[in-house]
């Protein structure tokens, strides 16, 4: 985990159920006699992470349909803070915050959790996009519960199930990165297949009903061709905003789908590329990131002045 995680220790129940009481329903002593959740029951899962967002991000509500992915805050705030390194790259080492770095979330879903990790720990602005006006209409709700999020996210619908920037950004704004968790799955059958992978990995604990995913509408976790077809397709569309995007990155669930991104990005010719492995629990996952910016080029990003934005 980053070093720069709030949660790169153990979690301090007591406090998170002082927060939020309900969780305390779900609180069980582990084989060591510390306390623990059972992670194999969805609500409880929701409940640690609802916990997590309202104490150390503090925020006044936090709250999502049922039927959305949960996402592990720790896991999304690690993206977060290994691209803040990636562009401390062009500032002398230094972590650049404040509202004049802007980031384009794709898919920024029901829960805003990228906007809030960003906003919260760095200040930065964001523009969250998704094809599902309902997500949307969610992170909205998100944004009017906490004052101390408004004025730095802007919602846009993107009604292009197949586009990823365009109608979205605009000729004359830049983003210092974008970012993406995009759909892992090419089938339905396929993501029941990982969550009953999930759900036995979960030290044999048994569930009553495994859940898909443990929540997740169909456009959050399956799209056609799964995560290599969205990936290629983010590449591809890049090159069309290269200029006006210092780093485009996404995550890649699968090592094994690397080696085509890595032969797909040489077809459009980026200036460098970076892979950044992250990892929590069990799961490991990695960043893969590109620029079609120069050093130089980066270098001056922050000294420009931000373009507005009709």
């Amino acid at each position: 985990m980053h070093p720069r995680n709030r949660n790169i220790g153990r979690y301090d129940i007591p406090a998170l159920v002082r927060r939020l009481p309900d969780l305390g329903a779900f609180v069980q002593p582990s084989k060591s006699g510390e306390d623990t959740i059972d992670f194999s029951q969805p609500e409880a899962v929701k409940l640690l992470n609802r916990a997590l967002v309202l104490s150390d991000y503090g925020l006044d509500h936090w709250d999502f349909p049922e039927a959305h992915l949960c996402p592990p805050v720790p896991g999304r705030a690690d993206y977060l803070h290994h691209m803040a390194d990636l562009l401390s790259g062009a500032t002398d080492g230094k972590v650049p915050e404040g509202k004049a770095v802007r980031v384009l979330d794709v898919g920024v879903g029901a829960t805003a959790i990228y906007p809030i990790v960003g906003i919260v720990e760095y200040g930065w602005s964001f523009v969250g996009c998704d094809i599902s006006e309902e997500s949307l209409a969610s992170s909205a709700s998100i944004l009017a519960s906490n004052p101390k999020l408004q004025g730095q996210l802007e919602c846009r619908h993107q009604p292009h199930v197949e586009r990823k920037f365009a109608g979205i950004v605009a000729p004359s704004e830049r983003f210092a990165f974008t970012m993406c968790n995009p759909p892992f799955h090419a089938s339905a059958q396929e993501a029941m297949s990982g969550t009953m992978r999930k759900t036995r990995n979960l030290k044999g604990r048994k569930t009553r009903r495994p859940m898909l995913n443990f929540g997740g509408v169909s456009d959050e976790l399956i799209c056609e061709g799964g995560e290599v077809q969205f990936i290629r397709d983010l590449m591809k569309e890049s090159l069309d905003h290269a200029a006006q995007v210092m780093w485009f990155s996404t995550l890649v669930s699968k090592q094994s789908h690397m080696k085509g991104f890595y032969a797909a990005l040489n077809a459009v010719g980026p200036k460098e590329v970076k892979t950044m492995p992250m990892g929590t629990g069990n799961k490991s996952t990695r960043i893969l990131a590109w620029t079609f910016l120069s050093k130089e080029e980066r270098a001056a990003w922050f000294e420009e002045e931000p373009q507005s934005v009709s």
